[in-house]
C-alpha cells in the first residue's frame, strides 16, 4: 500500500525517519511546484536520489559538472550513448573511464547527501512512497538514514551560518597566509587557493570552485576561520572582472581528469610550502611528494577521510581501524590502498579524532 500526503503536515526528513527506522524498500517521490525528486530506500537505507537510465537534468550528471568532473560535451556524449544502449549513467561513467570506479562511490554519496540537503528544506509539495517500485540493479552505495539525515541537519544549520558570514556575495577574497606546511589539504582546496587571488568575489570563487555550492562554502568558511583567506574589499556588480577558469575534465580515457590544472595548482602549493619551509626552519618535514603522484595520493586519502567521518556520524564514535569500513561495507578493500603510498590510521585525542598518513612506499 502505498503513503502519501502533504509535506505541510509531515516534512520530508520525518518521512524519511519513518522509512528508515521501518526498514522500508521502495521509492519515494516528493514534488513542490515544479520541482520533483526521488528518493530510493532499500531495507531502510538510501541507495539513490535519482532516476535509474538518463535524463537530461539528471542529479548526479548535474552534480559532476558542477564539481568540474564532466564537461557539457561529455554529457551530450553519454546522453547520445545512453539512448542507444539504454544502460544507467553510474555503468556509463566507469566503463566509460570518465570516473574511476573507485572515484565514483564517494561521488554518488556526495550527490545524494546535496539533493537531501535540499529536500530537507521543503517546507510545502506532496510526498508519494511506493513500495513495489524498488532500485533495479545493485546499488553501488547504501547510506544509513540516520546518518544521512544527521548529516543533511547539519549541513542545513551550517547554511544558515554560512549566511552571515558569506552575506555579501561580491565580496572579494585574498590570501592572508599560507596554511600549515602539515595541514592536510583536499584536491578541491587547492585549486581554490589557485581562484583566491584578491580580484574575484565569493560569487565567482563558489562558481569556479570544483565543488558543490555548500561544500564550496564550507571550504571558504573553514579557510577564513584558519585565516588562510580573507575579505580585501568589494565589487559593484557589473564592473568588468577577469572570470576565473574551471578546471577542464579529462578530454579522453587516456588523460587523467584535470590533471594539467592540478599538477599546476599542486607545483604552486608545493614551492609556497617549500618557501615557508625555509623561512621557519623549525617546522620539520615529514614527507616529500611528486606533485603528480600528489594529486591522486590526495585525492584517494580524501575518500578515505569522507568515509571515516561519515562512518562516525552514523555510529557516534570513529572506527578503531580501516579495515572497520569494509566489514561495514563502508568502502571496498581496495578502496583502503593508495598507491605508492602506506596508508597509516590512527586515533588520537582519546579517540576524538584521527590522523591519516600517507608515507611513500619504498
Amino acid at each position: 500500500m502505498a503513503l502519501q500526503g502533504n509535506l505541510h503536515d509531515f516534512s520530508a526528513m520525518e518521512i524519511l525517519q519513518l522509512l528508515g527506522s521501518q526498514k522500508k524498500s521502495g521509492c519515494l517521490v516528493l514534488e513542490w511546484n515544479t520541482e520533483r525528486a526521488l528518493v530510493w530506500v532499500t531495507d531502510g537505507r538510501i541507495v539513490s536520489t535519482r532516476a535509474h537510465g538518463m535524463s537530461k537534468d539528471d542529479p548526479l550528471a548535474a552534480f559532476l559538472i558542477q564539481t568540474n568532473r564532466l564537461s557539457d560535451e561529455q554529457f551530450r556524449g553519454l546522453l547520445t550513448i545512453q539512448r542507444e544502449s539504454g544502460r544507467d549513467l553510474e555503468d556509463l561513467l566507469t566503463n566509460g573511464r570518465y570516473v574511476e570506479a573507485g572515484e565514483l562511490a564517494p561521488l554518488v554519496e556526495r550527490q545524494i547527501l546535496n539533493d537531501l540537503t535540499r529536500l530537507v528544506r521543503w517546507e510545502n509539495g506532496t510526498y508519494r512512497f511506493d513500495p513495489n517500485v524498488r532500485w533495479p540493479g545493485a546499488a553501488l552505495v547504501t547510506l544509513s538514514m540516520e546518518g544521512a539525515m544527521m548529516e543533511a541537519a547539519r549541513r542545513v544549520d551550517e547554511q544558515k551560518h554560512f549566511v552571515g558570514v558569506f552575506r555579501d556575495p561580491h565580496q572579494l577574497l585574498g590570501v592572508h597566509d599560507l596554511p600549515d606546511p602539515n595541514e592536510p589539504l583536499s584536491d578541491e582546496e587547492r585549486e581554490i587557493f589557485g581562484i583566491i587571488d584578491g580580484q574575484h568575489t565569493v560569487a565567482e570563487v563558489v562558481q569556479a570552485a570544483p565543488l558543490c555550492e555548500y561544500e564550496a562554502y564550507e571550504s571558504l568558511n573553514r579557510m577564513l576561520q584558519a585565516h588562510w583567506i580573507e575579505f580585501v574589499g568589494r565589487r559593484d556588480p557589473g564592473v568588468t572582472r577577469v572570470t576565473p577558469t574551471a578546471p577542464a575534465p579529462r578530454p579522453d580515457r587516456h588523460t587523467p581528469p584535470r590533471w594539467v590544472n592540478e599538477l599546476i595548482v599542486a607545483a604552486v602549493m608545493l614551492v609556497s610550502i617549500l618557501c615557508v619551509r625555509f623561512v621557519a626552519s623549525r617546522v620539520r618535514v615529514v614527507h616529500t611528494f611528486d606533485p603528480v603522484t600528489d594529486v591522486y595520493a590526495a585525492s584517494d586519502a580524501r575518500d578515505l577521510r569522507f568515509a571515516v567521518e561519515l562512518y562516525a556520524r552514523e555510529r557516534g564514535e570513529l572506527p578503531r581501524r580501516l579495515e572497520d569500513l569494509v566489514e561495514d561495507r563502508w568502502l571496498s578493500e581496495a578502496q583502503l590502498r593508495v598507491r605508492g603510498y602506506v596508508v597509516q590510521y590512527r586515533l588520537v585525542n582519546g579517540g576524538q579524532d584521527f590522523e591519516l598518513e600517507l608515507s611513500p612506499d619504498r
